[in-house]
């Protein structure tokens, strides 16, 4: 029985020593979820302003750039997969993995050429063990996307699209992120980036990627414009910037997306370890009782014993 109580409380110390790393991470998600969700919202009202710019031009001239134009040279399609650089964040990159993957899937049914970009250890590791080849990676941010990383790989993007060689260039480019939608709810979704398309029904200003132009929009519903030097060179300016605007809201709402996820799970992380220093410090009590219950049998019976053989 002694051997018994000895298990019981070495898992007790090793559980609480595990509660407190898990109440930690909880306490460090918690603190850096606030911070991550105003820079996401902070990203929208720019967000507005470029699709409101790029919706002035496609409304006032005739909306012709390479970054709306679909490419039929190709059939090699880029995907951005954004996942996290750590674990502890519930099924967070898993669903994400997933989707990806279901969507390689779909695009190789189609005779397409899927061309995977990633963003995060969690999702590097994962294509990398199973042999699917990555174009390029970016790691390191995933909680706290920087500009520069931004900036690369809304480059990288641009440039395999505009890139006139079928050999290296894509034909769309696809995003696989996290939306955010308040601290209990995250939904994954899959969304074409390029070839930019002007569409007929407007999407929620919150959204980044709203459609460039509502085609059904009155003609009185914006001020009219005049474009210096031309608007082709304004879409040249302006493109490449609302491109870059909706990557870096996709990862920022990536990013509070994954500190929700680990806040929630590290919160129930903790819930159990308690849970399981309860059942364990029970069954330890048990074992003690059980322990002293028999010494006490075993006094008895030599007493006993003793009386007998007098």
């Amino acid at each position: 029985m002694g051997g018994k109580q000895r298990i019981y409380k070495q898992r007790i110390r090793s559980t609480e020593t595990l509660k407190k790393v898990f109440r930690a991470m909880e306490l460090i998600a918690a603190s850096r979820i606030g911070k991550a969700r105003a820079a996401a919202g902070a990203s929208t009202p720019f967000a507005k302003a470029i699709t409101d710019a790029v919706a002035a031009v496609a409304l006032h001239s005739d909306f012709d750039h390479p970054l709306t134009r679909p490419r039929t040279d190709t059939n090699r399609v880029a995907i951005v997969c954004v996942t996290a650089d750590r674990g502890m964040a519930g099924a967070y990159s898993a669903v994400i993995l997933r989707e990806t993957e279901a969507l390689i899937e779909k695009l190789k049914a189609e005779g397409k050429d899927p061309v995977l970009y990633v963003c995060g250890r969690r999702g590097d590791a994962f294509f990398r063990f199973r042999g699917v080849p990555i174009a390029r990676s970016w790691t390191g941010e995933s909680d706290a996307p920087s500009k520069k990383m931004t900036s690369e790989v809304s480059d990288e993007l641009l440039e395999r699209f505009l890139d006139p060689n079928p050999e290296t260039g894509v034909a769309e480019v696809h995003l696989v992120f996290t939306v955010f939608h308040n601290m209990v709810k995250q939904s994954v979704e899959d969304r074409q980036m390029l070839p930019l398309t002007v569409v007929d029904e407007p999407q929620a200003p919150e959204e980044t990627s709203a459609p460039v132009a509502s085609a059904t929009e009155a003609p009185n519903a914006r001020a009219l414009y005049e474009f210096d030097p031309s608007p082709e060179g304004v879409l040249d300016q302006v493109l490449p910037l609302y491109v870059f605007t909706r990557i870096d809201h996709a990862l920022l709402q990536s990013a509070a997306s994954e500190l929700a996820s680990r806040q929630r799970s590290m919160h129930t992380a903790t819930d159990n370890a308690q849970e399981l220093i309860t059942n364990y410090t029970r069954l330890a009590n048990s074992a003690r009782q059980a322990e002293i219950t028999q010494e006490i049998s075993e006094i008895v019976s030599g007493a006993d014993a003793l009386n007998n053989a007098r």
